[in-house]
């Protein structure tokens, strides 16, 4: 994905644990992991504001992007995802 999320390096710089972090803004330790790993599909506004208050930041500190073709590649990976249920669907259809 072309948005990288830097919580980790916002943690680092405020010497705060995800455990620490997790808790003072209200979302579980596991929930926060999913964000800063990149994993998340996406943030809501509050949680973000929640997070840039306790880490007294902006949301650019924590959020950045970065070119790449990732996203034409997932819509190649869809495609053919389809095109391949597709083409399943017939083949049972046809037995």
């Amino acid at each position: 994905m072309p948005i990288v999320v830097d919580i980790d390096v916002m943690l680092a710089r405020r010497k705060m644990s995800v455990g620490e972090l997790a808790e003072r803004v209200g979302i579980t330790p596991a929930n926060l992991a999913v964000l800063k790993n990149g994993r998340a599909k996406a943030v809501r506004f509050s949680t973000l504001a929640a997070l840039c208050e306790v880490l007294e930041c902006q949301p650019g500190d924590l959020l950045r992007w970065e070119a790449g073709d990732e996203a034409g590649a997932e819509a190649g990976t869809r495609a053919e995802a389809e095109a391949e249920s597709r083409a399943g669907a017939g083949a049972v259809g046809d037995g």
